[in-house]
């Protein structure tokens, strides 16, 4: 399962705060049973730029087993609680079929659970 998650730290974030929350993100979802977490590539970097690859400010490319999911979400919902006005979309696709669901800090563990459930089961492998 490929997923891209898309984070927003508020609107008066910058734009190297909301780089540096992605890295570390990314460090720490390291700690999970994921296949790979890599930064988001958004084509050539601009002349000039320090970096040889631009990225996508606030997104992770994320592949994992449809079983770990629940776990990721889970981490995911502990992480935004951690920060003021953080914000985590989640895209998912499988085969042709995708779905996009967003959630803050302030979703209840129901609708966590309800998110979970919706995911895994309109993306479960046929």
């Amino acid at each position: 399962m490929n997923l891209t998650l898309h984070i927003d730290a508020g609107r008066d974030a910058l734009p190297e705060d909301l780089d540096v929350l992605t890295r570390r993100l990314r460090e720490e979802l390291g700690d999970l049973d994921l296949d790979s977490v890599s930064l988001v590539k958004e084509g050539a970097a601009p002349s000039g730029a320090k970096s040889a690859d631009a990225v996508t400010l606030g997104a992770l490319a994320i592949t994992l087993l449809p079983s770990v999911l629940p776990k990721l979400v889970e981490f995911l919902q502990a992480w935004s609680l951690r920060g003021q006005n953080r914000t985590v979309k989640i895209k998912a696709n499988v085969g042709d079929r995708s779905i996009e669901l967003e959630y803050s800090a302030g979703t209840s563990e129901a609708a966590l659970k309800g998110l979970i459930d919706t995911l895994t089961s309109k993306l479960a492998v046929q």
